[in-house]
């Protein structure tokens, strides 16, 4: 009897390891399943990390461009503010090169009058330093056919001509100077006072004289006067202190 058992027993024996020969394939399956998803679930992790990486980098590179977008638009309000004040500084330029042409217009007969007075005022005056005033009045009426020289020093020279003129109105001094009295010809000293008189004394002292506006002419005075005019002649060259000298002075003309 003890023989029948066994083999049933030798069976029951063998029965477990055939279940846990099934057991260990089925671990090591799941074991490799575990294995492969997390190695899957890390290769998806990081994908995922990478994604939010290159997400987090996008939404700065975002940011960075509305920045930008909202300073372009800054300047260009700036600009287009720029723009529209050029145009109306442009429109002003426009109106007042318009307003200088015109004015230039106005100013260039002007000015030519102006030299044209000057002329005739210096060749009817008295005449002192004629040659340096007609010279002076010639040198400016070249320069107004000048291209290289601009309105406003054609101007500017004109003036300071007018302005010597009245200078000489306000001043004394004397120079030499050649004249002709009574169809001769003299070498005197010439006393200017102001506008007033002008006296010549010969360089010997013995002759004088006075130009006369009313004539045109020079014409003599009386030897009394001599010891006056070279006093005068001595305080405007400044080697006599001022005084009072006795002159004849010519009476005003009035025209009717």
């Amino acid at each position: 009897m003890s023989s029948v058992l066994k083999p049933v027993y030798l069976l029951l024996c063998l029965l477990p390891a055939f279940a846990y020969a099934g057991t260990g394939d089925a671990l090591d399956s799941a074991i490799s399943d575990t294995v492969k998803t997390n190695d899957d679930a890390r290769e998806s992790q990081q994908t995922i990390d990478k994604l939010a990486d290159e997400t987090t980098d996008m939404l700065q590179e975002y940011r960075n461009t509305l920045q930008q977008i909202d300073s372009l638009k800054t300047y260009n309000d700036q600009l287009e503010k720029l723009i529209s004040n050029q145009k109306e500084s442009l429109a002003t330029i426009r109106k007042q090169l318009n307003s200088v042409e015109q004015t230039q217009r106005n100013i260039i007969p002007l000015t030519l009058n102006m030299v044209s007075v000057l002329g005739e005022f210096v060749r009817l005056d008295m005449p002192f330093h004629v040659e340096e005033r007609k010279t002076r009045v010639k040198t400016i009426r070249e320069m107004m056919d000048r291209p290289d020289v601009s309105l406003p020093d054609k101007y500017r020279r004109i003036m300071e001509a007018y302005e010597i003129e009245m200078g000489y109105g306000r001043t004394i001094d004397t120079y030499s100077d050649n004249i002709v009295r009574d169809g001769k010809n003299y070498t005197v000293n010439i006393l200017r006072i102001g506008r007033v008189a002008l006296l010549y004394q010969t360089l010997d002292g013995k002759e004088c004289g006075y130009w006369d506006k009313v004539q045109k002419i020079w014409t003599g005075l009386p030897d009394d006067y001599n010891a006056s005019i070279a006093e005068g002649i001595l305080i405007a060259d400044k080697q006599s202190p001022p005084d009072f000298i006795n002159v004849p002075v010519s009476a005003p003309v009035h025209k009717r």
